[in-house]
């Protein structure tokens, strides 16, 4: 047995010397020392010696183990560091340096930042609010009652009974409201979730900007005025859009804005873009704004449609995916 450990050891060193490369480094060490190698097994076959020469057995095959690991260790370190020094010498330090790949902002944040800019220079300021939220600001206060289709399981994300991930940025609108006193001008971005189906216009999180108006004599001539100033700012002067009568729990009365869109064929539709109303009393009772002398508007707008419209992208699912062939176009 002392005889086979010994010619191990002699094999394992002289295959050694042929290594020259790290990929022959690799099948020497699967060979030899991996958990099935031959001097793996050596050692697990120490048992089997007779008694009296189990001590001289498990000292030889230690010996053996440490003697080939550490050369094994020294030529792994030589040839890695020969390599490396053949890399250096192939670099031309002549030629012009590699340019560094830097990142850009994501398309939905440009469109996000454009928005603001707009609306910033028309005297708005910016609110944020949490993305959990309980049922007072994502229902109650928006005059969204119990048994309103809107609250329903299959229409939200519960957390818990009183808690979800906000189904509009008009939460913030109602956080504003609670802690500022009127005049009141902000728009609110931020995402949204719904568990709609994934489609090339749905997603289950996508983001809206809430825009809100609240003064005396604030009417619905004050907040077309506005859309209509926004929507030629940001697509174009020429752009065509419309008012269509809707219904909203928090305004009344309440429209839809569609933008008229014409395709790379010339065909024309009217895509919606979002809802806007003057706000419902109820809502002002509810944050403790006096509804007999104040009156406001307000609107929002998914980005993501804003996005898509602009830059003619068909499909909300290549904003989403990171595929940097699509990303890199703006």
């Amino acid at each position: 047995m002392l005889e086979q450990f010994e010619k191990i050891g002699k094999d394992a060193l002289e295959d050694l010397r042929k290594v020259s490369d790290l990929e022959s480094l690799e099948r020497f060490r699967i060979k030899y020392l991996a958990r099935k190698g031959r001097i793996t097994q050596m050692l697990s076959r120490i048992g089997q010696c007779p008694p009296e020469q189990k001590p001289q057995a498990g000292q030889l095959a230690n010996k053996i183990k440490k003697d080939v690991t550490a050369a094994f260790e020294q030529l792994k370190k030589t040839i890695a560091e020969s390599r490396r020094k053949k890399t250096q010498q192939l670099i031309d330090v002549t030629l012009p340096g590699v340019p560094i790949r830097i990142g850009k902002m994501h398309i939905i944040t440009q469109t996000i930042n454009e928005l603001l800019e707009i609306f910033g220079r028309m005297g708005f300021d910016v609110a944020y609010g949490p993305e959990v939220e309980d049922q007072w600001h994502n229902f109650v206060a928006l005059n969204i009652p119990p048994e309103h289709p809107a609250r329903d399981p299959l229409d939200n994300f519960y957390i818990d009974d009183n808690t979800l991930l906000r189904s509009q940025t008009s939460t913030i609108q109602i956080r504003v409201m609670e802690n500022k006193k009127p005049p009141i001008r902000v728009v609110a971005p931020g995402r949204v979730y719904r568990p709609d189906t994934v489609d090339a216009t749905h997603m289950f999180m996508f983001h809206q900007l809430e825009a809100l108006v609240v003064d005396e004599d604030v009417t619905m001539v004050d907040m077309k005025t506005t859309i209509d100033q926004f929507i030629h700012a940001f697509f174009s002067p020429g752009t065509q859009w419309r008012f269509r009568p809707s219904f909203f729990p928090f305004t009344e009365p309440s429209a839809e804005v569609d933008l008229l869109w014409v395709d790379k064929s010339g065909k024309e539709d009217w895509i919606e873009m979002g809802g806007c109303g003057m706000v419902d009393p109820n809502v002002f009772d509810a944050v403790g704004i006096d509804s007999e002398k104040y009156t406001g508007w307000a609107f929002g707008f998914g980005v993501e449609r804003l996005a898509m419209r602009k830059y003619g992208i068909t499909d909300i699912r290549l904003l989403f995916e990171n595929d940097l062939r699509f990303l890199d176009q703006f």
